[in-house]
């Protein structure tokens, strides 16, 4: 079996190093790109497949549909190196609302609880983040999660209205800080190991408030030492691969 190309080796394209049509991108190669709200890690794929013209490519770590932010995207013999990207820290801004809370955790469904969150303040809020989510922590699966069950994606059960029995996990949370309070909204940047579902995060933290709560933005900043900053955009693949109106494309077809 052939050995992945070592990260030092590969090319990775980005702001910093722009990509190149008339690049061989099957002989390995990686793409920082921005993933746009509403689209599927998924729906990235596809669309650089469409650019490249190359089925061999994969992603580093899925975002949800909401979700926007850095996604590493691996091609050809690069694919080989996708474990090394997905083993990295992550680096999120995430905002948390309080006093509803929602099947899937975050805005993708509708609210079925509600709880009063006047008592909050934003001292509380930095103890509770100190005493309970900080560290290696135990985390359960959310339903709605790309996860499965006996062959099938626990969100489609989801979906169907069923819940199954998911087994904790244990991830690691680095850091934690607040960018902004203004309750019933906190903006929060988070660093944490690979496998840390933010959705979760949002709802142990309301738990271990007395309230409810859920997450209403979420956006990855970093992979390790890669940036979203420095992430290309779908506009700007579409205009150097020759992908016409791609994006508005796939905002129809969501």
């Amino acid at each position: 079996m052939a050995k992945a190309i070592p990260l030092n080796e590969l090319p990775i394209f980005s702001l910093s190093h722009l990509p190149n049509p008339s690049f061989d991108y099957a002989d390995g190669a990686a793409f920082l790109i921005n993933k746009p709200k509403h689209w599927t890690s998924f729906t990235v794929v596809k669309f650089l497949r469409k650019c490249l013209d190359l089925r061999k490519i994969g992603h580093a770590g899925t975002l949800d549909p909401l979700a926007t932010g850095l996604l590493i995207l691996c091609c050809g013999k690069g694919t080989r190196t996708v474990s090394a990207f997905q083993e990295a820290s992550k680096t999120y801004t995430a905002e948390i609302t309080f006093g509803s809370a929602t099947p899937s955790l975050d805005a993708e469904t509708i609210p079925d609880k509600r709880m009063s969150f006047k008592h909050l303040t934003e001292q509380r809020i930095r103890d509770v983040i100190s005493e309970h989510l900080l560290g290696q922590i135990v985390q359960i699966p959310p339903m709605y999660s790309a996860l499965k069950h006996e062959g099938d994606p626990l969100y489609k059960l989801a979906r169907k209205g069923k819940k199954v029995k998911r087994k904790p996990r244990q991830v690691i949370i680095k850091e934690i800080s607040i960018l902004n309070c203004k309750l019933p909204r906190l903006s929060l940047s988070i660093t944490c190991s690979t496998g840390t579902y933010i959705r979760t995060l949002a709802d142990d933290l309301a738990d271990y408030l007395d309230t409810a709560g859920h997450l209403t933005g979420l956006k990855r900043t970093a992979i390790g030492d890669y940036s979203s900053k420095d992430a290309l955009s779908i506009s700007y693949l579409e205009k150097v691969f020759g992908v016409e109106n791609y994006e508005q494309q796939a905002k129809r077809h969501k």
